[in-house]
């Protein structure tokens, strides 16, 4: 008997040739769509993936694959772990990740309790990583072959015990090749347009959800001080929620030079700008971690990435108990409290947190 196999189909063209892979392969395929927010109270955005139009096109591509489809109702779980997260991040001047969210805490767990039930051994998506097995419970995971797709920055927080069984069937494959895949197979999500917004924002501005989940008043949407790192006075803002560190737009003008958000502080409803220089950390404090790798030894070198799309820098391990500090090479810009921190060793994933901190040189060392 072949091994059966969960794949996460959202309607799109990864997860589409990701299952048309496994069918060639040999695998006993089953087709599921997560229902999350997106279903409830509003309607669907034509460019949202768990959209309706998500299980439709998942549905087809199933039919055309020869494989059954399931929908799984997640809108509790996902509320719960992914959308309140959002808020309270915001709420505490922080800047959520909330795709890594979806992955760690509601999608691929949820998946593989559905996918028990259903009687299958492995669970799969179409994310850009891969991932070797070497038997027993020897897994590692590692970048997406196409530079551009790469997703192991949304995946650190997989549990550790959960990668065996785990398949990433377009993760060597580039986006243009998965295209020329799903062309020749038929399908219909061959030429669909990627989607870029949150899924569960369907304006595009997560402000109107903010609006809508936080109470009237809420310090996080009230006007606040503009201010220097020595405390002086530039300018107002509507809320400090509309800000994340590094950012410049909505900061106006008349300074004399280019300044940029530095830290949010909410108790005080402060957000404090400075120049580039003065927004450099020398290190990074990050809590919430995960291994998906033995942890490496205190004053080892790693590399970290701060942020998608960022290259991963160099960076020395000072301390392991419980967060982990991390002192980088050279300065870094922008380093956010919220955002995702991802440790690798070459293209290898060791794991990752979330950024508590930026560290300034004292701490750092």
């Amino acid at each position: 008997m072949s091994e059966r196999i969960l794949v996460a189909m959202s309607g799109g063209v990864d997860s589409s040739v990701a299952a048309a892979l496994l069918v060639q392969q040999g695998y006993d395929v089953v087709g599921a769509t997560m229902k999350t927010f997106c279903y409830s109270g509003t309607d669907a955005h034509p460019k949202i993936c768990c959209g309706l139009d998500g299980i439709t096109d998942a549905r087809r591509v199933s039919d055309t694959l020869g494989i059954p489809h399931y929908v799984f109702d997640v809108e509790e779980d996902f509320t719960r772990h992914v959308i309140d997260d959002f808020v309270a991040e915001y709420a505490r001047g922080r800047t959520p990740n909330p795709c890594v969210r979806c992955n760690s805490n509601t999608k691929f767990q949820d998946l593989m309790e559905r996918g028990k039930l259903l009687g299958c051994d492995g669970i799969a998506s179409g994310h850009y990583v891969r991932i070797e097995h070497s038997g027993g419970t020897a897994s590692a995971l590692y970048r997406g072959v196409d530079v551009s797709k790469d997703q192991a920055y949304f995946l650190w927080g997989l549990p550790k015990k959960m990668l065996p069984l785990l398949h990433f069937p377009v993760g060597h494959l580039t986006k243009r090749e998965v295209r020329d895949q799903a062309r020749k197979l038929g399908l219909v999500t061959a030429d669909k347009p990627e989607s870029q917004e949150i899924c569960f924002v369907p304006t595009g501005d997560y402000r109107d959800l903010l609006e809508k989940r936080l109470e009237t008043r809420h310090p996080a949407l009230e006007p606040g001080r503009i201010v220097s790192l020595d405390g002086e006075l530039l300018g107002e803002h509507s809320g400090y929620a509309n800000f994340t560190v590094g950012q410049r737009k909505g900061l106006g003008g008349g300074f004399g030079e280019r300044l940029y958000v530095i830290e949010i502080r909410a108790h005080s409803r402060e957000v404090v700008v400075g120049t580039v220089e003065e927004g450099d950390a020398q290190g990074v404090e990050i809590g919430e971690v995960n291994w998906l790798a033995a942890p490496p030894p205190e004053h080892t070198t790693i590399r970290v990435q701060i942020r998608y799309r960022a290259a991963a820098v160099k960076a020395t391990v000072r301390s392991r108990e419980g967060s982990v500090t991390l002192a980088f090479d050279e300065p870094q810009r922008a380093v956010t409290p919220g955002q995702s921190a991802v440790f690798f060793d070459g293209e290898r994933v060791l794991g990752g947190g979330r950024i508590e901190r930026a560290l300034v040189t004292t701490e750092a060392c």
